[in-house]
């Protein structure tokens, strides 16, 4: 059986998330389970009415239950979110340990630790509850510094803004 890499993807650029599900498409085409956690998100209807077609072959969760995103909340909001974010968590952590799928997505987890609802350490320890044949895929826009060790491949995407402007800094 072949290694399940741990990968992120980040950046300001989009199209993380689009990148991870097409990850998660090409394995089941190859006959894998995949779970997908997201976070962040909100409960966005339009989304999360596509995410759930891909189902029951690709299993689709959000524990947040606000339908706005997570910076629109108010304070008091955000602690009940902070509370299933969490819940969401110990259920990844109980899905890499009970080796539950051949893949597991955590869509903007990332940004759940620069929210400072988790800490770079926490979500260390969940990276190493994987065993080695489970992919994991993480996403977000800025990788923390803590897991970088525990990471096999770290794919960056850039706003076109930024591309545009390092090409009219290569051309001067």
């Amino acid at each position: 059986m072949e290694k399940g890499l741990v990968e992120v993807y980040c950046g300001l650029g989009m199209g993380k998330t689009p990148v991870a599900i097409g990850q998660a498409i090409r394995a089941v085409g190859q006959g894998k389970s995949v779970i997908l956690i997201q976070f962040l998100k909100g409960r966005a209807m339009d989304e999360l009415n596509f995410m759930e077609r891909l189902e029951p072959e690709i299993k689709v969760f959000r524990f947040e239950k606000n339908e706005k995103y997570y910076q629109e909340l108010t304070e008091e909001e955000k602690q009940e979110e902070d509370w299933n974010i969490k819940n969401g968590l110990n259920f990844a952590r109980k899905v890499l340990v009970t080796e539950e799928c051949d893949l597991l997505i955590l869509d903007e987890i990332l940004g759940v630790v620069e929210h400072g609802i988790i800490t770079g350490e926490e979500l260390k320890t969940l990276i190493e509850c994987k065993d080695k044949h489970t992919g994991l895929i993480l996403t977000g826009y800025h990788m923390c510094e803590e897991i970088r060790d525990c990471v096999d491949t770290i794919t960056i995407f850039e706003s076109m803004e930024n591309e545009k402007k390092k090409q009219e800094d290569d051309n001067k």
